[in-house]
């Protein structure tokens, strides 16, 4: 079993009229074989929190600790994060033109793993998570994200998910741009990683409709930078029928 461990997190980021504070005191822990779902309006910090979980370098931690299993993540470089046991899928992923996504997903294992897979059995392995999501071997030679669909990219992210098996999956509004049918295959994705029973996911979305196919555990409302409120699956429900204005409301009001 392992936790990541969030404890009191403030988060700034560099402006023209100087530092901005985005997230300003979260409190979290997501054990193995827990779902947590992140809501909240645009510009609430949903996004500010997976990045600095990550490592970005945009964003600059003022305060606060980030634990795996005791271990300080926020001393840890990009590449040792995921090392370590840690994974984001982002809301846009990046192409890298001239890089297959053969030679990136082998490459990024060998990284993460220390030794390079070997060639046979990781050809399989591919060529398995391609097709669980819906996707032919020959989507391999091509670039990264280059020229992809919304589509393509988010099934692409949940491959590498797949194949490099971490510990804590941090998954950015990756049901941004889905149509109904990718939004399922990639939701299947995410509950296949999450049925090893090891895993910890951390869901960040602006909309419910992709937690009818993965049901949280948890559900946590960011508003201006913290969490304003916590519950379960029924909490998506409500936010389903009302939004999020009393909540910002309330921040407001603060």
């Amino acid at each position: 079993m392992s936790t990541l461990e969030i404890r009191d997190l403030h988060v700034s980021v560099e402006t023209e009229a100087g530092p901005k504070e985005i997230l300003r005191g979260v409190n979290l822990t997501v054990r193995s074989g827990e779902t947590h779902a992140i809501m909240g309006p645009n510009g609430s910090g949903k996004s500010t929190l997976a990045y600095s979980i990550a490592g970005h370098p945009k964003y600059q931690i003022t305060r606060g600790t980030v634990t795996l299993d005791g271990e300080d993540v926020l001393s840890l470089a990009v590449d040792e994060r995921a090392r370590a046991g840690l994974f984001l899928a982002m809301q846009y992923p990046v192409e890298v033109a001239g890089v297959s996504v053969a030679n990136f997903l082998r490459t990024a294992k060998t990284a993460v793993d220390g030794k390079a897979p070997n060639l046979r059995s990781w050809v399989k392995d591919v060529n398995g998570a391609l097709q669980q999501l819906g996707m032919g071997s020959d989507f391999a030679q091509r670039n990264v994200n280059e020229g992809f669909s919304g589509g393509e990219k988010k099934r692409h992210e949940i491959a590498q998910l797949e194949l490099l098996d971490p510990k804590f999956a941090i998954l950015d509004e990756t049901d941004s741009g889905l149509d109904i049918d990718a939004l399922k295959v990639v939701s299947d994705g995410v509950n296949r990683f999450h049925g090893k029973g090891d895993k910890g996911v951390l869901l960040i979305t602006h909309y419910t409709r992709i937690l009818r196919y993965i049901t949280p555990d948890h559900v946590h409302v960011f508003v201006d930078g913290r969490v304003a409120e916590e519950g379960g699956p029924e909490l998506a429900e409500k936010l389903e029928a009302e939004g999020y204005a009393s909540y910002q409301k309330a921040g407001s009001s603060s």
